[in-house]
């Protein structure tokens, strides 16, 4: 069904026309409203539509491209905010102004909501391509380097763009191309182009952003993907990337994401793996069509292995493994390769009996011996295992490899672009050579470089050592790098999508530092987490205020000054206070000091034991007096029943060292003292907290409550949350302070 627009001549409204081209929503125009019109939308029933916001989300309902404006509650909402800033860029004052907001706010964004494109994308670059050249001159300079990359992202993905502003922005200015190839999609308004860059500047083009970067002959409407892990650990930060990749394109592309369980190795795989996987991949927010299983398709994998015995592609060797080994790494040739097909297909049924003989065997694919390339040397595929599967139970006796399983059954699920990291590059000629021995068309494969952090073990069978000599709680641990475990730290999802997300597709190999990943976390929480007050239970010093309160008062003071949503709390006030040591022995006699959400106090006297600790501090209040004069701004407690008992934990790195070389043993290196636990006193307030909540305590950091309060007696468990500056981990270290 066609729509009819109708809008005035000389003010056509470029956002609703670019919308409907970006949409796939057939409609024709009809420029003779007079001046000063609203825009109209006609519907074939004889009822109009008015006013540019009203016309744009009626294009989103009834668009081919899902999610532009009909999401959640919140993101449905910061779109409609986005929409009502739009228009800020047609004022010719603001305008800059207004490139500087959205250019700052870009630098954490991929998108202005959620992870796709929506209707407020489309709002704002329409704001911005009609002003014509003053946005161009801008957009070629490097004044606005976030704004003119997303800007650019989306004329390159959506190349329809250029003919509506040729056709309607006029002698402001048109918007030209800056992809530098463009590729014409099948069934699709849409042309999705290769980024824009410098073709000499090699660097440049290896920073490109996810955004910027195409899957190879991928059609929009046609992608399938599949994120595909093994179920013998939980999901790490590592297998978030893939994850995340995946669903990135499946939405770029209009296309679907499936998660498949690669469960082919009896001796590593659960069901409590399987369970956790699917909890973690929830937790990302993963979007997938379905759930599958390799050990799903055993049955025409066995059928897939016999058919290539039978073909010659595919024989059965008794070679012993490491004998196997070396000569595969020498390009000698088994001497079970040629035997013939009938002996192959009498030991593949030994195999599949799993006798004797049958456990001494394995199949491997007649391939290429003498290649360079040694992952074509006559590969493994089906090995005999007597382990019960956890889904099948004793069934099989004998298993795929991964190497056979994953290019079978990524062309019988009709993968697409099958997503693999860059460190099985020299696994993709067999897995295409073994597709064609297979009879399957061509599955894409698209490489991205694997996520590399110091100080940080992603290997499943390293994780699970530490499991198993009880180093750490779990897989959930707060110092493992797995989704669990770093949610449990205090890590907000969006920060790792959003940190994810940035370092994009590119195929180079780099070695995070954890640092900005927790900066874009500081950033998610700070305006928002309520604020509490703590003082460090040893040593802490009494000052007692002489003019101070005879009786006890509270007021209610909100958790947070600049954001209401945090709440409200309890503080009281009285003539004894605590304050942590290491403020106290900062204080000079006659300093005045700041005592944070009170005003100002002079101490007059220090007492010290024969040691020559400080044991108690005496003064007054001074609240007439200026907080913008004093060196010290103290937090402090009142002295009451009423506080609560803290343990603060603070974390180190499992090892001691940046980066393991390949031979490098791991235990050598495993850091002998990763946790240390403080005791502290908190504010009554914090009575309330849930498990989960995150919180900053004033002055000391922010927090992640694990253990809440249950009884007076037993303390609530706060893990410190990293801000992303560079400082030592272990921040609370006092005499007697627990580690383990």
């Amino acid at each position: 069904m066609e729509l009819k627009l109708s809008f005035p001549a000389d003010s056509p409204p470029l956002a609703v026309i670019a919308a409907a081209k970006i949409a796939g929503v057939p409609i024709s125009t009809d420029p003779t409203l007079t001046p000063g019109s609203t825009p109209i939308i006609h519907l074939d029933n004889g009822l109009k539509l008015r006013g540019n916001f009203v016309l744009l989300r009626h294009i989103s309902r009834v668009a081919n491209i899902p999610d532009l404006y009909q999401r959640d509650a919140i993101e449905s909402s910061q779109i409609d905010e986005w929409l009502e800033y739009a228009p800020i860029f047609a004022s010719g004052s603001q305008f800059e102004e207004a490139c500087g907001y959205v250019d700052g706010y870009l630098l954490q964004h991929t998108f202005l909501v959620g992870h796709s494109l929506s209707i407020a994308d489309i709002a704002v670059w329409s704001g911005l391509a009609g002003t014509g050249k003053r946005w161009e001159s801008l957009r070629s300079s490097k004044k606005y380097q976030n704004l003119a990359r997303w800007f650019n992202s989306i004329l390159a993905e959506f190349g329809v763009l250029n003919e509506v502003t040729t056709t309607y922005v006029g002698k402001k200015g048109s918007v030209k191309p800056t992809a530098s190839k463009v590729k014409e999609q099948q069934g699709s308004n849409a042309n999705l182009a290769k980024v824009n860059g410098d073709a000499a500047d090699k660097e440049k083009e290896s920073r490109k952003p996810t955004s910027e970067v195409d899957l190879p002959e991928a059609e929009v409407g046609k992608v399938r993907l599949r994120f595909a892990p093994e179920p013998s650990g939980y999901l790490h930060i590592g297998h978030s990337k893939a994850a995340l990749l995946n669903q990135y394109f499946a939405e770029r592309y209009q296309g679907e994401v499936i998660i498949r369980f690669d469960d082919t190795n009896p001796d590593k795989e659960s069901n409590e793996f399987v369970d956790n996987l699917l909890k973690d991949i929830e937790t990302l927010g993963i979007k997938y069509r379905t759930v599958t299983y390799t050990s799903d398709y055993f049955p025409q994998l066995m059928e897939m292995a016999e058919k290539l015995i039978r073909e010659g592609k595919a024989y059965v060797d008794d070679t012993p493994r490491e004998q196997m080994q070396k000569e595969r790494m020498d390009g000698i040739e088994s001497r079970c390769r040629n035997n013939s097909v009938e002996e192959n297909l009498k030991l593949w049924k030994e195999m599949i009996a799993g006798s004797e003989r049958g456990t001494m065997c394995c199949v491997r694919g007649k391939l290429d011996m003498q290649d360079p390339n040694k992952s074509v040397r006559d590969p493994v595929y089906y090995r005999c295992n007597q382990t019960p599967h956890h889904r099948i139970g004793a069934k099989y006796k004998v298993y795929p490899t991964y190497d056979f399983a994953c290019p079978f059954v990524d062309a019988f699920e009709g993968i697409t672009h099958a997503l693999r990291s860059s460190e099985y590059h020299d696994r993709n000629d067999q897995y295409y050579w073994i597709q064609t021995d297979m009879g399957f068309r061509k599955v894409h494969i698209y490489e991205f470089s694997r996520l590399n952090l110091v100080y940080t073990l992603l290997s499943k069978r390293k994780l699970l050592w530490f499991v198993q000599n009880g180093l750490v709680e779990g897989w959930d641990d707060p110092r493992f790098p797995t989704v669990q475990g770093i949610v449990r730290r205090g890590l907000k999802i969006e920060a790792l999508i959003q940190f994810i997300l940035e370092q994009g597709a590119s195929k180079n190999l780099n070695l995070m530092e954890w640092d900005k990943l927790w900066a874009t976390n500081k950033k998610i929480i700070d305006p928002v987490c309520p604020r509490h007050t703590a003082v460090i239970e040893e040593r802490r010093v009494l000052l007692t205020l002489s003019n101070g309160p005879d009786d006890p008062f509270v007021r209610i003071v909100p958790k947070h000054k600049k954001y209401a949503g945090a709440g409200e709390k309890a503080t009281t006030y009285t003539k004894r206070i605590w304050i942590d040591y290491d403020d106290a022995v900062s204080i000079s006699v006659n300093e005045e000091v700041t005592l944070m959400d009170w005003g100002n106090a002079i101490v007059k006297e220090i007492q010290k034991d024969q040691e020559g600790n400080v044991t108690h501090l005496s003064g007054i209040l001074h609240l007439e007096g200026s907080v913008k004069t004093t060196k010290l701004k103290l937090t402090w407690l009142p002295e009451s029943d009423e506080l609560v008992k803290l343990s603060v934990v603070d974390f180190d790195y499992l090892i001691t060292k940046k980066k393991l070389e390949e031979d490098e043993n791991f235990v050598d290196v495993v850091n002998p003292c990763t946790r240390k636990e403080t005791p502290a006193l908190g504010d009554s307030n914090m009575r309330n907290l849930q498990r989960g909540d995150v919180l900053q305590l004033e002055r000391k950091g922010y927090f992640r409550c694990d253990v809440p309060f249950l009884r007076p007696q037993k303390p609530i468990v706060l893990f410190a949350i990293p801000d992303g500056k560079q400082q030592p981990v272990l921040r609370f270290a006092v005499p007697d302070g627990k580690t383990k």
